[in-house]
């Protein structure tokens, strides 16, 4: 059956299915985080390699992404998002298992191999499955907030599971959940053939080698910076060698007789300016999400449950406006008006962390914190906005190399912020602390510099969304003498 002609009902449980998959993705994410300090001391990591526990899955996931969209029109993105949520769950299991770091780190990566595989074809049976502008919306909304609040349950689940019982908890939990969402999958989501491999272009065996590889140096050359340095030679060389490869994959998409990513998807302005304005804007929110939660402890004193109740506020308003009101105000006004105007509110929200009081003693949640929290909005807005820009330029047979694409700038930008910006907070810390400044100022200057480098990014953003994202004008009418 056709998926314009898919039940109601079938399509309902088919979005839980793609949004339970997210869930798990993002949730696998920010869960480990909170656990890292035990998995350190139970495993024997060294300081250097417990990075590795989350640069692993990252590495895996931004640089498979692209491929296993591609990979899914050509196979079937049924067969895709099987088989990823099958190795995502396996490996989840090991790693729960794991009794030393290279276990852990290898069950880490194939984590992050499963997720690329069914994250990046998620997008694409939604948006094939969703075909009336207004159920898409609903969709994409309802699949834009399981991301939100995964995001926020992580933390705040991680704590809990580790304290309660232990860390490998954090990685059964998604056993349950895995096994669900492969029974649920087999009925509910619509079978594909996809393009096949020889005539959807599986055979560019080269191309699919430079862009993984340049993907994967690129975002290790990325993650490593706050250890090297942006201008170590480690860096520099490391990038310079990722652009080469990536570049060669450009011209090799160019000239291939069957590219695995046709550059034709470039074309359209709604996917090339979504995709520009989501890697900004993810890297402006990596200092939301992660330094307003160590300006809370390290500053202001809270604790990790203070701090997830802290955050709950702005997890709500995500929520709401997502759920609530983006899929109408997206019919009415149109994504990129509503794109803009979350955009705004987000400019707003990292302009007032910039003015963070500098100690406990002069702070105050309801005043400082609490306006922060509900300006989150503007995410709950921008989000469903622009993954329907991002998806909607792409034709049906490319949906999932868009859906890869979308969520490859996602890794990306937010790859980008964790370096670019925590680096530039330490810096600055580090500056300020060498100059006598007491610790909770100098951790304050350090976080004013990121919130106004994101604010500056956030602005960027704007100002794209504002330019290629604007509505083509009507032809002239011809004239007549």
């Amino acid at each position: 059956m056709p998926p314009t002609e898919t039940p109601s009902r079938s399509r309902r449980l088919a979005l839980g299915v793609l949004a339970t998959g997210m869930l798990m993705t993002i949730l696998d994410g920010s869960i480990v985080t909170v656990a890292m300090p035990a998995i350190q001391s139970d495993l024997g990591f060294t300081p250097v390699g417990l990075s590795w526990v989350v640069n692993a899955y990252l590495i895996a996931f931004g640089s498979l992404l692209l491929l296993a969209g591609r990979l899914g029109d050509l196979i079937g993105r049924k067969r895709m998002f099987l088989a990823g949520t099958g190795v995502f769950t396996a490996a989840s299991l090991l790693a729960g298992v794991a009794t030393s770091p290279g276990v852990l780190i290898a069950a880490r990566f194939l984590q992050g191999a499963g997720s690329a595989m069914a994250s990046a074809v998620s997008l694409g049976i939604l948006v094939t499955l969703f075909t009336a502008p207004r159920e898409r919306a609903k969709a994409i909304a309802v699949f834009s907030f399981t991301g939100a609040a995964g995001a926020s349950l992580g933390q705040v689940l991680g704590g809990v599971l580790t304290d309660a019982l232990t860390w490998n908890w954090i990685f059964f939990i998604n056993l349950p959940i895995g096994v669900a969402a492969l029974l649920a999958a087999l009925p509910a989501l619509p079978a594909d053939r996809g393009l096949g491999l020889k005539a959807g272009g599986g055979a560019d065996v080269v191309g699919a080698l430079l862009v993984t590889s340049g993907l994967m140096l690129g975002i290790y050359a990325v993650v490593k910076i706050e250890e090297y340095g942006a201008g170590s030679a480690h860096t520099l060389g490391l990038g310079g060698l990722a652009l080469a490869l990536l570049a060669g994959f450009v011209v090799r998409q160019a000239t291939a007789r069957n590219p695995l990513m046709p550059l034709r998807i470039f074309r359209s302005r709604s996917v090339l300016g979504a995709n520009l304005v989501q890697m900004l804007m993810v890297a402006a929110l990596f200092s939301f999400q992660i330094l307003v939660a160590l300006y809370l402890q390290k500053v202001l004193g809270y604790g990790a449950a203070e701090t997830g109740l802290a955050m709950l506020p702005a997890a709500a308003v995500i929520g709401a406006v997502s759920l609530g009101v983006s899929a109408r105000l997206n019919a009415r006004f149109g994504e990129r008006t509503v794109l803009l105007a979350g955009l705004v509110l987000l400019v707003g929200l990292l302009g007032l962390l910039t003015r963070l009081p500098v100690n406990a003693s002069h702070a105050s949640y309801a005043t400082d914190l609490l306006p922060v929290m509900l300006l989150a909005a503007g995410f709950g807005l921008a989000l469903p906005a622009l993954t329907s820009l991002g998806m909607s330029g792409a034709k049906e047979e490319d949906a999932g190399l868009a859906s890869g694409l979308f969520n490859t700038t996602q890794q990306i930008g937010m790859a980008l912020g964790v370096a670019v910006l925590s680096t530039l907070a330490a810096f600055r810390t580090e500056s300020l602390t060498a100059s006598g400044r007491p610790a909770a100022e100098a951790l304050t200057g350090g976080y004013h510099l990121a919130f106004a480098v994101g604010t500056g990014l956030l602005l960027a953003a704007l100002a794209v969304a504002a330019t290629v994202l604007r509505r083509p004008r009507p032809a002239a009418a011809p004239r007549y003498a």
